[in-house]
């Protein structure tokens, strides 16, 4: 069986070979620029996870891990039919959409007694059980509760037959970051994000990758962030990610693929215009890590320990806080498993 690229190899190969989405380099050195300015701020770093996640158990809890393992199994294809019908959830009177759904439901489920977090509970529960946790607010339900529910139950399977939560499963890996995402993508299909391109089997794996990102982000949160390979991690190619990319001129779209985006057409998992677009986010948020870490070194004489998962980390929500104003670059939509 053939070996898929990993991922900022994945990266490199489908932005060399792209025929719709571009890097632009003026884009990739000014966003450089701008984390660079940035440098010394809670923002750029792992230690804010839990500001990041603020409906997370507290990183010293023992739930922690395995919250993050339910909420990031289940983190994907969020996004509405209408834009006017979304999936809500409030919690301590706080009206929640998208992922932050997700989280709510799982820590409204866990002050509710539902023991959510619990492998031997989250792997034999029925889809009548998992429908009650993710309830919404309204009539428009959290899209694909079968796969949600099947994803789910696999995962805690897999947790009982080694060791029965996240952190004896992850032990496995030494605690270096490539063996975890090799673990991870071994042991659960469902993390298994991988599409052919060009004759190549590449590999994305958007949602292995922000698991260990989680998993970093609550170690560091307990001063136990130390994780070799960190760095092997790629930026998490998302809808919203690759959105503020176009938006900052990190990347830019065919006149062609721009329109189909606006017309609202659906990109199938695989689709050659969808592994590039997240193809080339990873690519390009590699090159703003490099051209980042040669400011840093230039200019303030020291290495550089912003990693491509920091990015993410600033880029995700500056996409969210800002999407008013990039509501004009329309957002790719696939619906799967995998993002």
């Amino acid at each position: 069986m053939e070996l898929p690229l990993y991922p900022r190899e994945s990266g490199q190969f489908v932005a060399e070979r792209s025929l719709d989405v571009f890097v632009e380099e003026e884009g990739v050195q000014r966003l450089a620029e701008m984390l660079y300015s940035l440098r010394h701020s809670e923002a750029l770093t792992a230690s804010g996870w839990k500001k990041a996640n603020p409906l997370a158990p507290p990183p010293t809890s023992d739930q922690a891990p395995n919250w993050v393992f339910v909420t990031d199994t289940m983190n994907f294809s969020f996004w509405p039919e209408n834009e006017d019908q979304q999936c809500e959830v409030t919690y301590k009177g706080t009206t929640y959409r998208g992922y932050m759904t997700l989280c709510a439901a799982i820590t409204r489920a866990m002050e509710e007694g539902v023991p959510i977090t619990d492998p031997n509970y989250f792997s034999k529960m029925s889809i009548k059980e998992l429908a009650h946790v993710l309830r919404s607010d309204n009539s428009t339900s959290m899209p694909m509760l079968q796969e949600r529910h099947q994803v789910l139950t696999e995962g805690g399977r897999v947790l009982l037959e080694h060791g029965g939560s996240f952190c004896s499963f992850i032990s496995q890996a030494g605690n270096d970051a490539r063996k975890m995402m090799e673990l991870i993508v071994d042991k659960l299909p469902s993390y298994r994000d991988e599409a052919m391109y060009e004759g190549k089997k590449i590999a994305i794996y958007k949602r292995a990758q922000i698991l260990i990102a989680d998993f970093w982000g609550i170690m560091e949160a307990r001063g136990e962030g130390d994780i070799p390979n960190l760095d092997y991690l790629t930026m998490f190619a998302d809808y919203r990610v690759p959105q503020a990319l176009v938006y900052l001129g990190v990347l830019r779209y065919s006149d062609t693929l721009m329109q189909t985006l606006k017309n609202g057409e659906l990109l199938t998992s695989g689709d050659r215009r969808e592994v590039e677009i997240r193809g080339c986010s990873i690519w390009s948020v590699e090159l703003i890590k490099a051209c980042l870490c040669k400011l840093v070194e230039e200019r303030d004489g020291q290495p550089c320990n912003i990693n491509a998962a920091i990015i993410d980390f600033y880029l995700w929500p500056y996409a969210k806080q800002h999407h008013k104003e990039m509501a004009h670059i329309p957002i790719h939509h696939t619906r799967c498993i995998y993002y």
